[in-house]
């Protein structure tokens, strides 16, 4: 069984969407999926969504794009609220993008600050997004640690530099690979995905964006975690089923609130 690490299931938003897609992730081999919270409120919606299907868990955090959406930025606490609710496993996702400008850097890094704080309260790991800003994520990364103790953590989407995953790799984080991977221009990331160790791989969609090959120019959906899943265990020289066994494993390590049998039975988590 694979695990789509991180989607975003608020975007199929048609009567019946979510459940036929689920249908289908489920008939493709992806058993699991998180929906990804990106505001405040929208973090509420992906934790209405995973109370809907057993199979789907959800993060609850602000994205960098988001960060000066409301202002003074969302405090830790409130998150670590949300956090917990028994279906939510994680925080984020969070981070710094300074490839868009949709919200000043510094707005961007007391939000990033803000999300670690409630990672750090709430025991849950946090998923973080990179996009142009390697060195500052970095920075914040070991700065928030060293002020307020470690914390589990995963890069998503992996796009980034080898110096930043291996930063990551450092401080015990992990690195998932979207479709990112299957792209002709995606050979930076496959210079990165062959050099990371097993016990830190995940996959994911990033769903409803990059569609990977062979689906490029579709709108992408969780049951194309296999096809991810597929090249990314074709580059490590694994088969589909080791792949598979191998990110399921480290998915539960990370988030080990996603207990799936105790939240699918409505036990306490």
């Amino acid at each position: 069984m694979l695990i789509d690490s991180h989607c975003h299931l608020d975007y199929f938003a048609e009567p019946g969407e979510q459940a036929e897609v689920i249908a289908r992730a489920m008939a493709a081999g992806v058993g699991e999926m998180v929906t990804i919270g990106v505001t405040f409120e929208k973090s509420k919606q992906a934790i209405e969504i995973a109370e809907k299907f057993d199979n789907v868990w959800a993060c609850v955090g602000v994205h960098p794009n988001h960060a000066a959406d409301v202002t003074p930025v969302v405090e830790p606490e409130a998150l670590a609220a949300l956090a917990n609710h028994r279906k939510v496993i994680g925080i984020g996702e969070t981070g710094l993008d300074y490839f868009y400008d949709h919200a000043p850097k510094d707005f961007q890094q007391q939000n990033f600050r803000a999300n670690i704080r409630a990672a750090q309260l709430s025991g849950l790991p946090l998923c973080i997004h990179a996009r142009d800003a390697d060195d500052d994520v970095a920075r914040i990364l070991r700065e928030e640690r060293a002020q307020g103790g470690e914390f589990p953590f995963l890069l998503h989407c992996f796009s980034s530099s080898l110096e930043l995953a291996q930063a990551a790799l450092e401080m015990g984080g992990y690195i998932s690979f979207s479709g990112m991977i299957t792209f002709p221009k995606g050979q930076n990331v496959r210079d990165v995905a062959v050099q990371i160790p097993l016990d830190r791989l995940l996959v994911e969609t990033d769903s409803p964006y990059l569609a990977p090959v062979p689906q490029r120019g579709k709108r992408n959906e969780p049951a194309f975690t296999a096809h991810t899943a597929k090249y990314l265990s074709n580059l490590k020289g694994l088969s589909e089923e080791s792949l598979a066994e191998l990110t399921t494993s480290n998915f539960r390590t990370l988030f080990k609130k996603a207990r799936f049998g105790e939240a699918r039975f409505g036990e306490a988590v």
